[in-house]
């Protein structure tokens, strides 16, 4: 299971600021953690300010089947959006960016590890729980999964052909942010300062 924490709320305002977006609340996991009451306020709080196009909750955001069908019965919403912001953990926002692919898709949430099943992803999406989502900067693709090494700040230099010099099977990782954010018109994110890695909030760490 997991344990699912606001972002501060400034920070999530600032995604807001100027556009409007389209929310979606996943409850999937509520029965550990989910901060519902702080999560509503802050949602009523940007209606008001007009900057909402519409707002879904459903269980697991992470089952891409049941989200698609969720989803095309809102597209009107959707596409009127500049954004989708994602109330849940790491997973549910990878799988609505892998669907949304021409919407910026933000997480408004960090995700903290507790032990225990997560949701009924796919496994070709993962969070690795670490307490720090860095999915808001990256295009939606997480850099601690899908780098081998869990760089941060843009890839080592050693794939070849767009393959991880670790593991030739699989792709690099920050080719594909890369293409990502410029399919968005988001390459200026590339040039946002390192942000240091606080490991403490690690799984390995909390355990």
């Amino acid at each position: 299971m997991l344990i699912t924490q606001l972002k501060d709320k400034e920070a999530i305002l600032s995604l807001a600021d100027g556009k409007k977006v389209f929310i979606i609340n996943c409850h999937g996991c509520r029965e550990v953690h989910f901060p519902l009451e702080e999560a509503e306020a802050l949602q009523k709080e940007m209606e008001s300010a007009g900057n909402v196009t519409g707002i879904i909750t459903t269980d697991y955001v992470c089952n891409p089947e049941n989200m698609k069908l969720r989803l095309e019965k809102h597209r009107a919403e959707i596409e009127v959006a500049d954004a989708v912001l994602v109330f849940s953990c790491g997973v549910g926002v990878q799988t609505i960016s892998e669907y949304l692919e021409e919407k910026p898709v933000y997480a408004a949430c960090d995700t903290y590890p507790q032990p225990g099943f997560q949701g009924v992803t796919p496994l070709e999406y993962d969070c690795d729980q670490c307490g720090e989502c860095y999915l808001n900067i990256t295009g939606g693709i997480c850099p601690i999964t899908a780098c081998s090494k869990s760089l941060v700040n843009g890839q080592c230099g050693g794939s070849k052909n767009g393959k991880c010099e670790v593991d030739s099977e699989m792709e690099c990782g920050w080719e594909r942010i890369y293409r990502r954010l410029a399919q968005l018109g988001r390459l200026d994110l590339l040039k946002c300062p390192t942000q240091v890695r606080n490991f403490a909030t690690d799984k390995e760490s909390a355990e």
